[in-house]
């Protein structure tokens, strides 16, 4: 069973104003683009590439990007899709985003810093479990200039992860703290989950899938053997729901009278259909259990009504109940992931 550490319930009002961004470029900068893309790529309508290219372009800057690790989720959603579906000639702006990426590598640990340093809270060498999906941006870059040095910065960040970060049921922390003078670990701790020990749903979600495609660009088995057992913690965990949504984080005190996360589930369905394409036992439990993930999200519980919901496809996920931000709202990456599950269910399937 995974652990779990309870204490008082957590009372929160769903703030239901769609937040856009301005000129600054959050974490979630690319998915719209992303989302776009996929459009084109189910539908074969050609204005949603032509939108897509424009959104796409318009933040180039991401490139130059240098104080954050989430470029990988920002320019592989956009830039990377674009590439992919189009041909487009963004090799020199994926490559650049990743030597953007390479600042943040410290030689000490092994790893790329997550977030900046904070005395006030204590961290001197963040790294999260999210970071785990920007590797894609450094194979890829790998596979477009030659170069090799991103390719082992992935692996190296990759391989300390999976000794840092995981607990023996497969369950991982959110925030692993580093000393960046001697590489050594200073604590283990959570930013958006219910309590330091707890089974922050989300964050289970990037080990699975940031570790499944770490397999896919790699071929280390060891990848996918961590993406599986997280998985499978995730799925016979007591508190995991019927319909397979998960709650935002699995050992919170009010469950079942929670929050749902939305965007958890739409994350591990994606990962799940590509895991059952791979060499594993048993391929298609995953498809099946992606299969369940999908009836739900699209059922009027958890998909919303044309027009309705701020013209997000997927009702109820959750950003940050610590922070009370983004509580039981639509997210973009959410749908972001659920087109993804979408495309790749039709892939598989035909």
């Amino acid at each position: 069973m995974s652990r779990c550490k309870f204490g008082a319930p957590i009372d929160l009002k769903a703030d239901k104003t769609t937040i856009t961004f301005g000129n600054h470029l959050a974490w979630q900068g690319g998915f719209f683009q992303g989302s776009l893309w996929y459009l084109y790529e189910l539908t074969g309508d050609e204005k949603y590439a032509a939108t897509a290219q424009r959104y796409t372009e318009s933040i180039s800057d991401v490139q130059y990007v240098t104080d954050n690790h989430d470029v990988g989720f920002i320019c592989m959603s956009s830039f990377g899709q674009g590439m992919r579906l189009k041909g487009l000639d963004y090799k020199d702006i994926i490559i650049q985003t990743a030597e953007s990426l390479m600042t943040r590598f410290r030689e000490t640990t092994g790893l790329i810093q997550s977030w900046q340093a904070s005395e006030a809270l204590d961290r001197k060498c963040p790294v999260i479990i999210d970071n785990m999906m920007n590797l894609e941006l450094l194979f890829k870059a790998t596979e477009l200039s030659g170069d090799k040095k991103y390719f082992d910065a992935a692996v190296s960040h990759a391989d300390r992860t999976l000794k840092e970060h995981f607990r023996p049921d497969g369950s991982c922390w959110h925030v692993v703290d580093y000393d960046p003078e001697t590489g050594e670990v200073r604590k283990k701790v959570t930013a958006q989950g219910y309590s330091d020990d707890s089974v922050w749903s989300r964050g289970q979600a990037w080990a699975i899938y940031g570790y499944t495609m770490a397999y896919r660009c790699t071929g280390y088995r060891r990848y996918i053997e961590q993406a599986i057992k997280t998985f499978e913690m995730m799925k016979n965990h007591p508190n995991m729901a019927d319909d397979c949504v998960a709650y935002w984080d699995m050992c919170s005190p009010d469950i079942p009278n929670t929050y749902r996360d939305v965007s958890t589930s739409s994350i591990m369905a994606s990962a799940l259909y590509e895991m059952s394409t791979m060499d594993v036992d048993n391929p298609g439990q995953y498809k099946e259990y992606a299969d369940k993930i999908m009836t739900s999200l699209a059922s009027p519980a958890y998909r919303a009504k044309l027009g309705e919901n701020g013209n997000f496809i997927l009702m109820h996920s959750v950003g940050s109940i610590p922070h009370k931000s983004e509580i039981d709202v639509p997210l973009n990456y959410a749908d972001y992931y659920f087109l993804e599950a979408l495309k790749r269910k039709r892939d598989i399937e035909k």
